[in-house]
């Protein structure tokens, strides 16, 4: 756990506030006040975030933005977004990839970026891992998560409502006659997962169409994961007239497979995605889909960090902002054919 500027005030016996102006050299402070706070430093081995110290005086916030997704139509709409909020407000944008790093050295990374940034945004996978957000909240740097369904105490979050979307796209499936619905989860490791999961669950049962645990496959938000569960459940011996997969990379790849299976796309077979990526209108025929506002999340983190950090009137609030979903129709979608 890092050792936190309040601690070290405890110890020194003094304020914060003196703390805070010793170990940034600034204002008067007592030779025998500063020695003290100085001892109490080194006996608990305090690190100061040098970026956050630098606060009240910067113009400039510097914001990381850390991803592993595997997604890359999902991250280019996510930086788009955070490099216009960026610009938009006049703040410095760090973009890191965690890629290969194990969960130890992720806490190990967020250590050490804690000391060089004044905030962060964490989009999936990271905004569900406690313990790279508990490494950032113990430094005392704000967190942003992505598209977390999962609520917490100590951080934002923007997000969009994804059971309603699964609920809602699942619901669009129906109305166009279909009972036999296959299901691509996204990655176990995301809550947003389990949302739509949930949302595609309750479309059935409102329905009175009973859920069926073999038209489910497990994905991974990767083009191949899409693949190989769609390779699955065409192969059933009752195979789906429609297939909802939880992101748009995965529902691409559903189309791949049922054209080289030789059925017609949406005659033979009804796809729907999820997030309006650019794969939703590169497959023919284009995807129906949920219009997940990706950009638009990223420049709102920016937007709600950098408000925060530049507050100088009280406690950092925190905020679960919910944006707004749109189902997209385009040509994926038919009745059943049988």
């Amino acid at each position: 756990m890092a050792v936190t500027l309040d601690e070290v005030a405890a110890l020194a016996k003094v304020s914060p506030m003196t703390v805070s102006r010793v170990v940034n050299d600034q204002g008067k402070v007592r030779d025998t006040t500063r020695e003290r706070v100085m001892r109490a430093v080194r006996e608990l081995g305090y690190t100061p975030n040098l970026a956050a110290s630098a606060l009240a005086t910067a113009h400039e916030p510097r914001v990381a933005l850390i991803y592993t997704n595997p997604s890359s139509a999902y991250l280019r709409e996510l930086l788009v977004g955070a490099l216009r909020g960026a610009s938009r407000i006049a703040a410095q944008l760090v973009i890191d990839s965690w890629d290969n790093l194990g969960a130890n050295a992720q806490r190990q990374a967020a250590r050490t970026l804690a000391n060089r940034i004044t905030g962060v945004i964490l989009p999936p996978p990271l905004c569900e891992s406690k313990g790279v957000i508990a490494e950032f909240v113990d430094a005392g740097v704000p967190v942003v998560a992505i598209a977390s369904a999962h609520p917490n105490q100590y951080i934002s979050r923007v997000r969009i409502d994804d059971f309603q979307a699964g609920k809602e796209v699942t619901q669009h499936l129906i109305a166009a006659g279909h009972r036999r619905i296959g299901h691509i989860k996204g990655h176990p490791n995301q809550t947003a997962s389990v949302r739509r999961l949930e949302g595609f669950q309750v479309a059935l049962s409102e329905a009175g169409i009973p859920f069926d645990e073999t038209l489910v496959e497990a994905g991974f938000f990767t083009y191949r994961s899409g693949l190989e569960a769609a390779e699955k459940l065409l192969a059933h011996p009752n195979p789906p007239t429609a297939i909802f997969a939880s992101n748009d990379d995965m529902a691409a790849a559903v189309v791949s497979v049922a054209h080289r299976r030789h059925l017609d796309v949406p005659r033979d077979l009804s796809v729907v995605g999820f997030d309006d990526t650019y794969a939703a209108t590169t497959v023919w025929p284009e995807l129906t889909t949920i219009r997940q506002p990706v950009a638009m999340m990223g420049d709102s983190a920016i937007d709600i960090l950098v408000r925060g950090i530049r507050r100088k009137d009280g406690p950092r609030t925190l905020v679960d902002h919910v944006i707004a979903h749109q189902l997209v129709q385009r040509d994926s979608v038919a009745p059943p054919a049988r």
